[in-house]
């Protein structure tokens, strides 16, 4: 198959696959970030919040089962091979999340939506792409590297299971998969997602989106000729390599994230058709769409400093167990609850 499509054209495939299978999870199951956060915070549900741990537990389970039986060496991954800065996951995280609650949606989401007809997610997607293009190698890109210096390589892996795995000598492998299991276990202790075979189902489909990410990519870098990275899905400066091929696409090649964006895009249209939700809608309140671009912009930047998104951190990093992973989600949470307080509550003085 590298042979006849090339190794670039097989991994926006991959891509492409993945992406159809989290487009279809947005738009059937309703998984979705910031959503999942404002039920929990002002609607007293966390049914889509345990949806992402068990779509955590799953995608756990699934690279971890990979590298147990040697289809996957999670060490490939950035997330894992570089240092980690505490420090950059905290502000980008929490910078991301605040701009998610103002834009409304994340870049994910917001190609979501897109895909359902919502052409105020296409202004996100704009504004979100160029912005992480802006602060990854445009004018903000020197301010961003003096204070958050570019990681180098680790010593040993970033990862949480990796290291229990060298202070206790056990497996690395089995780690992984009994936190996986825990995570699963501690998901579907709610019965309210036991009776919802639907957000289990969907949940599980983006587990395996992520695992076959690691997977597909895995092998294009073992057996290909262009050395491609072993990378899975996240939708921060992937949104802006799409809009750049978009524009160039005869002097440039496709890649997996360009697959990934084009593929949720694609399944949240199949989605929102197997729904009977697609229709066009668009911003009437000038108000509205001036607080989107603020926040798409600072999503971008954001994920760029937090290098991940809520996807590329809160599923991918966290499917190989990186100390970045839960550092970043949980800023995300708070820089959301802030901006969702603002926007729902707003902030009264003092009395």
């Amino acid at each position: 198959m590298l042979d006849a499509w090339g190794d670039a054209n097989v991994a926006a495939a991959i891509g492409l696959f993945g992406g159809v299978l989290l487009g279809l999870a947005a738009r059937l199951g309703r998984f979705c970030t910031l959503g999942a956060i404002e039920d929990y915070l002002y609607g007293d549900n966390d049914k889509r919040l345990r949806m992402w741990v068990l779509a955590i537990g799953c995608a756990v389970v699934g690279s971890f089962g990979l590298m147990a039986t040697g289809l996957f060496d999670p060490g490939k991954s950035f997330y894992i091979s570089q240092q980690w800065s505490p420090l950059a996951s905290i502000v980008g995280g929490g910078m991301f999340g605040y701009g998610m609650a103002m834009a409304g949606n994340c870049g994910f989401g917001a190609l979501a939506r897109l895909g359902g007809g919502d052409l105020r997610s296409f202004v996100i997607v704009l504004v979100m792409g160029i912005s992480a293009f802006v602060a990854l190698s445009g004018p903000l890109a020197w301010i961003r590297v003096a204070l958050f210096p570019p990681p180098q390589t680790a010593a040993m892996p970033s990862g949480i299971a990796h290291t229990l795995g060298e202070i206790s000598g056990l497996p690395v492998a089995m780690i992984g998969l009994v936190i996986g299991c825990l995570l699963i276990g501690a998901a579907l202790k709610a019965q309210a997602l036991r009776r919802d075979k639907t957000a289990m189902f969907w949940s599980v489909a983006i587990g395996v989106a992520v695992t076959s990410a690691w997977a597909g990519m895995y092998y294009v870098n073992a057996n290909g000729f262009e050395d491609l990275p072993v990378v899975s899905h996240t939708f921060s400066a992937p949104v802006g390599e799409a809009i750049l091929y978009s524009m160039t696409a005869s002097g440039q090649t496709v890649s997996f994230g360009i697959g990934s964006v084009a593929g949720v895009w694609i399944g949240a249209f199949l989605g929102s058709l197997i729904k009977g939700h697609f229709r066009w809608e668009a911003c009437e309140d000038p108000r509205e769409l001036r607080r989107q671009i603020i926040g798409a912009g600072i999503m971008g930047v954001g994920s760029i400093i937090a290098i991940g998104c809520s996807i590329g951190q809160g599923l991918s990093a966290f499917s190989l167990l990186a100390f970045s992973a839960p550092v970043t989600f949980a800023a995300i949470f708070a820089g959301a609850a802030l901006g969702l307080r603002q926007l729902i509550v707003g902030f009264a003085p003092a009395e």
